[in-house]
């Protein structure tokens, strides 16, 4: 069976953790293929919010194996509370979730070291949720990290305990003050991962394959954005990893002509959390509405999201780079009252306009080109069926699909997982 992916199309904060939710019913296997716990995927059913970092959002269906791949890097200390959190509402994770051997761990110095250079940049920052993924991605590429197969070794404590010393020697070479107690970090740390210990680590690649040999059903979750990955995104304003669909193939192991479907989850409009150019941002009352009936907060670190109308021509370019054969719209409930839509068609690049992705789009290079849609009034977030869908709502979709060529196959209308609708199967 070939692997579905499921991506992010802008910069995070798209709903995926949601559509995971709602499509796990149909595979065996929810996996997360890069990222950490940078990443905040939100979940809404039965009245309750639930906000998952590191682990799968299939987590909550019992017949689904959930795993963390090895393109993943892990906090054990957020993971235990994400595991103290699924322990209250009484998921039994120890069945259902599994972790690579090939994993990497994410240290407290590697939290020190990035709060460290993060302070250093002073009004340069770019954005970094401090919690250490940086500096572990350039351990794993510098071939010096530790990852989760380590822990299963006598010797694992001495192996951090050589990193953890050169992590503190690297922090002293920034021009920064950083309090801190390693002691104090260490103490939590060697707890949990106690309990990381306790739970199932496999040979992740072995695994998969095997699993698509007995032809189970295998979901591939994406975390952060497209326009957030190391080689294609707003670079430097982006993270460390691939968050494209060629992540998902060295984040898991899988290859190039085993990828099926890849969805692809937008945002009826665009947001952007920390630094980093964004040309469709707004700075007046439609912002400030979108971001509040939105709520437009960020789930990892509580920050307010910028908020702009749909770029198309960015959307356009994510999907070109990921393959994306079905896309999946939400939060269009939020576009509800706005007399007037825009959506950004081209780019007024250095005095040209241009329907392409620029190597640059700060704002000196790159002004919006809009182009405008009827809004609509209707509450959508008590509907159910494609047939109760505004008219203009309706006409802001199938535009879309026709400049796109991709199918729009699910519209969110709300953040339970009730709230969503199938226009194709």
């Amino acid at each position: 069976m070939a692997v579905d992916l499921l991506l992010g199309l802008q910069w995070g904060d798209e709903g995926k953790g949601k559509i995971v939710d709602v499509l796990t019913s149909n595979y065996n296997i929810i996996a997360r293929f890069q990222g950490g716990p940078n990443a905040g995927h939100t979940l809404v059913f039965n009245g309750k919010k639930h906000v998952l970092h590191t682990i799968p959002s299939g987590i909550f269906h019992d017949d689904a194996t959930n795993l963390v791949g090895n393109g993943v890097v892990i906090d054990p200390v957020i993971f235990k509370k994400e595991l103290d959190k699924l322990e209250e509402q009484d998921v039994d994770y120890r069945k259902s979730l599994v972790i690579s051997r090939k994993a990497h761990i994410i240290l407290p110095t590697h939290r020190l070291l990035d709060a460290a250079s993060e302070a250093s940049k002073g009004k340069a920052k770019i954005g970094s949720t401090l919690k250490g993924i940086g500096p572990t991605y350039m351990d794993k590429t510098g071939r010096n990290g530790i990852r989760v197969g380590d822990l299963e070794l006598d010797n694992w404590k001495d192996i951090y305990r050589t990193l953890a010393n050169k992590h503190e020697s690297m922090i002293s070479f920034y021009d920064v003050e950083i309090e801190y107690d390693l002691a104090d970090l260490e103490k939590e740390f060697f707890e949990a991962v106690k309990v990381l210990k306790s739970l199932k680590f496999i040979d992740s690649e072995e695994y998969v394959y095997q699993a698509q040999k007995a032809g189970k059903t295998i979901l591939a979750e994406g975390a952060q954005g497209s326009l957030l990955d190391i080689d294609f995104g707003t670079y430097p304003f982006v993270t460390s990893s691939n968050t494209t669909a060629a992540g998902a193939c060295t984040g898991l192991g899988v290859a190039p002509n085993q990828i099926g479907e890849v969805f692809g989850i937008f945002k009826a409009y665009t947001t952007r959390v920390g630094s980093g150019p964004f040309p469709t941002e707004l700075f007046d009352e439609d912002g400030e509405t979108m971001g509040r009936v939105g709520n437009e907060f960020g789930a990892t670190t509580g920050r307010s999201r910028r908020c702009g109308w749909l770029d198309l021509i960015a959307l356009k370019y994510a999907c070109q780079v990921n393959g994306v054969t079905q896309l999946m719209m939400m939060k269009g409930d939020v576009l509800s009252g706005f007399k007037t839509l825009k959506v950004c068609t081209a780019y007024k690049y250095k005095s040209e306009v241009i329907n392409h992705f620029p190597y640059n789009i700060e704002p000196e290079n790159v002004e919006p080109v809009y182009t405008e849609f009827n809004g609509w009034e209707e509450d959508l977030t008590g509907m159910s069926e494609a047939s109760q869908l505004p008219k203009t709502l309706n006409e802001y979709i199938e535009f879309l699909e026709k400049e796109l060529e991709i199918p729009i196959t699910i519209v969110s209308v709300g953040p339970d997982r009730k709230q969503t609708i199938f226009r194709k199967r």
